[in-house]
């Protein structure tokens, strides 16, 4: 009967992908990279986990091989810095946690860290972007933007720890939106140190760029993309990244910068680092390999998919110094900020560069783009550009070793990686919902050719598989007290030894004249 047809199919469904689920996975004759180093092995995956990593293994019964010869087999992309699913200035961005995660796979990215925003206090933003990760297909954690403050918001932080979440972000720009003062910072680092976790900032001078917007739009009546990074000049990126730090070093706590665009705001972090500062700097794949010149392109379509906070600059200065500082460790790991909309969407500020939604893409190309630029040209090795683009971010968020290595015991979040290929990148080839791309019709040397995901291959032969669907993905709990931490107490209590206090109880000594 057509019942029991049902009934058969669907059992024979769910058989299938109980059987696909378990079955374990070898992967063989590849090179296995990790940020400590390089050895020619095989990978055994079982239930989801990395199960051993040894040469010449064999195949279990009823396991599937994938040949990994002549290819690198390297832990699963971590992007820190995503905006899936966010509203902003009027809009909501493109991608999901579906789509975004189908884009994050196809290029290699098992994991990212998305910012939720406190819309209608840290609680009910929460409960809102855990609703948005409904549609999960991969692992995914979560920051927390600080947009105000008070008690109310010193005790929800605790409580965001307690979910899950070891990070929090301060906005000196988006002034009268999400902007907070310097009091309100200095509380912040100071709540953050308290809670062990991790304050990161958007380093732009938010009254700096309101002055800017009005002078560039309503004095000099630029109207199109070209005003935006004009109203951003790379001084107001600079001079916040300078006072972020200072006032982080006032607090005693830990900084993560992100979206470092110049070279004079990546030279603030080399200076804080050099003086024992622990600051964590984060170049995005844009900012690293982009012009922006882009922003004076005659089409308004194309130039406006390159607006973003802070502005993109110039490739020749500002993009090469920050090759050359991720390459020597001055700054620490490779995020996108991808925050997508489509060309509609931008349209809106066709005539107002002020209201145009900020923001670019990268998830799906940022492995690749990353080897090519970094890899490629030999700025950096294998393991430096593991540790780049996965495992740094792994160990800054407390997920390592669980996540960015391919090690025993470890989640079977990885990559095969062929160095020998190429990869053309297209908004008609994209998994992207995006109608845009701005590494459009580029090459890159370098190739996902398998990505696996919680133990099951997602990503082979140019395709995503069956296995990714809304719901597949989970939430991976960052706990607090992370090793950037470890230390500090002591830093701060010499610190504190150096403030001698003076007893004048027994009146005002002598002075010999």
């Amino acid at each position: 009967s057509p019942s029991m047809t049902s009934i058969l199919f669907l059992f024979i469904l769910l058989f299938t992908r109980l059987v696909s689920a378990s079955q374990p996975l070898l992967i063989k004759g590849g090179t296995v990279v990790n940020s400590y180093g390089v050895s020619k092995s095989d990978v055994l995956i079982e239930d989801g986990l990395i199960k051993k990593v040894a040469p010449y293994l064999e195949p279990p019964p009823n396991s599937r091989v994938i040949d990994a010869t002549s290819k690198l087999v390297i832990p699963g992309g971590i992007d820190p810095h995503t905006h899936l699913d966010m509203p902003f200035m009027g809009q909501v961005a493109a991608d999901n946690f579906f789509t975004g995660h189908k884009a994050a796979l196809a290029g290699g990215t098992t994991m990212h860290i998305d910012f939720a925003l406190p819309i209608g206090g840290m609680k009910a933003g929460l409960k809102e972007w855990r609703k948005k990760g409904e549609k999960a297909a991969m692992s995914y954690g979560f920051h927390m933007a600080v947009t105000s403050w008070d008690e109310k918001v010193a005790s929800d932080m605790e409580e965001m720890v307690k979910e899950g979440i070891n990070s929090f972000k301060f906005f000196l720009a988006y002034k009268g939106a999400l902007m907070v003062t310097d009091d309100q910072f200095l509380q912040g680092l100071i709540r953050c140190k308290e809670l062990g976790v991790l304050p990161m900032v958007h380093a732009e001078n938010g009254d700096a760029v309101a002055y800017g917007q009005k002078r560039v739009f309503e004095e000099l009546g630029i109207t199109g993309p070209e005003g935006h990074m004009y109203s951003r000049p790379s001084n107001v990126e600079v001079e916040a990244t300078a006072r972020a730090i200072r006032l982080a070093d006032v607090a005693k706590t830990p900084i993560y910068v992100v979206h470092v665009m110049s070279k004079d705001a990546m030279l603030e972090v080399a200076a804080a680092k050099a003086r024992g500062q622990r600051v964590i700097g984060e170049p995005v794949v844009s900012g690293m390999t982009m012009d922006e010149s882009m922003l004076l392109h005659p089409d308004f379509k194309i130039a406006a998919q390159y607006v973003m906070s802070p502005p993109i600059r110039k490739y020749a200065v500002d993009g090469v110094a920050l090759q050359g500082a991720l390459a020597s460790g001055v700054l620490d790991l490779v995020g996108t900020d991808h925050a997508v909309f489509n060309s509609t969407q931008k349209a809106v500020g066709k005539n107002d560069f002020r209201i145009i939604p900020n923001g670019v893409n990268g998830l799906q190309e940022r492995m690749v783009v990353v080897y090519d630029t970094m890899v490629a040209k030999g700025l950096i090795d294998l393991t430096r550009y593991v540790a780049v683009t996965s495992t740094e971010a792994a160990k800054v968020f407390n997920a390592y070793p669980r996540k960015g290595c391919v090690c025993e015991g470890s989640d079977a979040d990885l990559v095969v990686f062929d160095p020998k290929a190429t990869t053309t990148v297209s908004a008609k080839t994209h998994s992207s919902a995006m109608d845009t791309n701005i590494y459009e019709g580029r090459t890159y040397q370098g190739k996902v050719s398998v990505t696996v995901s919680q133990g099951e291959v997602v990503y082979e032969n140019g395709k995503l598989t069956d296995v990714v669907k809304p719901g597949r993905g989970k939430f991976v709990h960052l706990g607090p007290n992370m090793p950037i931490y470890e230390g500090m107490d002591k830093l701060s209590a010499t610190a504190d030894a150096a403030m001698t206090k003076v007893d004048r109880s027994k009146g005002a000594a002598k002075t010999e004249l």
